[in-house]
C-alpha cells in the first residue's frame, strides 16, 4: 500500500509500562549456557532491564491504565472518541475483543466503532493507519484513539535467550484527530505472508490447540534454548536478514514519495529488536545513531507493537510537547512478515508521557 493521509494530526502519545522492572544478570541462571558466555551476550546486545507485568495482568490492562490516566487528566473526554482501534497480539481472550472490553470498561458510547487488529511489530503503524482511515467517516470534532498493546512477555520461555532478555510488555496509546491545516503524511506498507514462520507461536489457535504436549519445553532447534510449542519461536537470522534487505529499500522509497532527503529527516522513529539490529540498519541507511533512539530494548524490552510510542515517549516527550514540529520517520517490520513506514509531523502535543503501573 503507497498512499498520503491528509488533514490528520496525532495530538498526543501515552505510553504504559508495567512496575515490575527484571535485570538481566538476574535471569542468567534461566539458561542453559555458561553464564560467563550469557554476559558476553549482554555486552554485544546491550541488554539491561526489561519491563515485565504480574501473571495476573491482560493486555487490556495496560490499555485500560492509560485511558484512565487521559481522562483523569482531561486530555481526552469520553464523549470526543469517535472510534477505538485496538492492534494486540495476544489478547485478553480470544472473544470479545480487546477495543469491546475497553469500551465496556469506560461505559463508552453505543456509537463509538470499536475494532481490533491482530498485529506484531507493526501494531502501531497498523492502528495509525487504521484510525487515519476513521477519521474520514466521523461526525466532526470525533477523534480516533489507536492503541498498541501487548504482554507477550506470557508467550515467550524463560529459558529462551534469543526472545526472553529482549521482551517486554506495554502499551502505547494516540490520539488522531481531523486538522485540514496538517501536512500530509506519506505512508508505504509492505506484507509476505510466505515469511510469516519467522516470527511466529505455534500452538494455542485453532490451527494446533494448546495440549500438556505443546507445553512442554523442550531444545528444538539444538541451540541450546528450551521452548514449548506454545512460545514464541524466532529464526533470528531469517528476521536479521529480513530486516537488512527490506527495510532499507522501504525508508529510501517513503523518503522518495514524501519528496525528502535523509538529512531532512528529525527523528527516525523505528520498532525496537534490538540496540545491535538498530545499529546495523542505520548504518546501512547511512543514518546517525542519533537520530535513531536504540535504547528501548535495553532498558525497557521490546514491546512488540508498542515500541513506536514508547520510543518517542522515553526518547522525546519533552521536544514533542514543544510548539516547533519535527519531522520523523515511523517504521516498523516484523511479525507477519510486515514492514512499513511513514512520514508524520510530530510536535505541539497536548500531552507526551509515560505512565509507570502496577500491573
Amino acid at each position: 500500500m503507497k498512499t498520503v493521509f491528509r488533514g490528520k494530526r496525532i495530538t498526543g502519545l501515552l505510553s504504559v509500562l508495567p512496575a515490575a522492572s527484571v535485570a538481566f544478570e538476574d535471569e542468567v541462571g534461566n539458561y542453559t549456557f555458561p553464564a560467563k558466555q550469557t554476559l558476553r551476550l549482554q555486552k554485544v546486545m546491550g541488554f539491561k532491564r526489561h519491563s515485565i507485568v504480574k501473571e495476573t495482568t491482560a493486555a487490556s490492562d495496560l490499555a485500560a491504565a492509560g485511558l484512565a490516566c487521559l481522562f483523569e487528566k482531561g486530555w481526552l473526554r469520553r464523549e470526543e472518541i469517535g472510534a477505538l482501534v485496538v492492534s494486540c497480539s495476544y489478547t485478553d481472550h480470544f472473544i470479545p475483543p480487546v477495543s469491546s472490553i475497553l469500551h465496556g470498561k469506560f461505559d463508552l458510547p453505543e456509537d463509538v466503532l470499536c475494532a481490533d487488529i491482530s498485529q506484531g511489530c507493526g501494531g502501531f503503524l497498523m492502528a495509525l493507519t487504521e484510525s487515519f482511515l476513521l477519521l474520514d467517516h466521523l461526525e466532526p470534532g470525533k477523534k480516533t484513539v489507536a492503541i498498541a498493546t501487548d504482554v507477550l512477555s506470557k508467550r515467550v520461555s524463560r529459558q529462551d535467550r534469543n526472545s526472553w532478555p529482549l521482551i517486554g510488555d506495554a502499551a502505547g496509546i494516540a490520539v488522531v484527530e481531523n486538522d485540514p491545516e496538517a501536512d500530509g503524511i506519506p505512508t508505504v506498507i509492505y506484507n509476505n505472508g510466505g515469511l510469516g514462520q519467522a516470527l511466529m507461536i505455534p500452538a494455542g489457535g485453532s490451527r494446533m490447540p494448546s495440549t500438556p504436549e505443546t507445553a512442554r519445553s523442550e531444545d528444538r532447534d539444538g541451540d541450546g534454548n528450551l521452548r514449548a510449542l506454545d512460545n514464541l519461536t524466532m529464526q533470528g537470522a531469517d528476521v536479521f536478514n529480513f530486516m537488512q534487505t527490506k527495510v532499507p529499500p522501504l525508508i529510501e522509497e517513503t523518503l522518495a514519495y514524501a519528496g525528502l532527503t535523509k538529512e531532512q529527516i528529525d527523528w527516525y522513529l523505528f520498532h525496537q529488536p534490538n540496540r545491535f539490529m538498530l545499529r546495523k540498519l542505520a548504518e546501512k541507511l547511512g543514518v546517525p545513531y542519533e537520530k535513531m533512539p536504540m535504547n528501548v530494548v535495553e532498558e525497557l524490552g521490546n514491546s512488540s507493537g508498542a515500541c513506536i510510542p514508547v520510543c518517542a515517549v522515553h526518547n522525546l516527550a519533552e521536544e514533542l510537547r514543544a510548539p516547533e514540529e519535527r519531522t520523523c520517520c515511523l517504521a516498523a517490520f516484523g511479525s507477519g512478515l510486515m514492514w512499513g513506514a511513514m512520514i508524520v509531523k510530530l510536535g505541539g502535543m497536548r500531552f507526551c508521557e509515560m505512565l509507570t503501573s502496577d500491573l
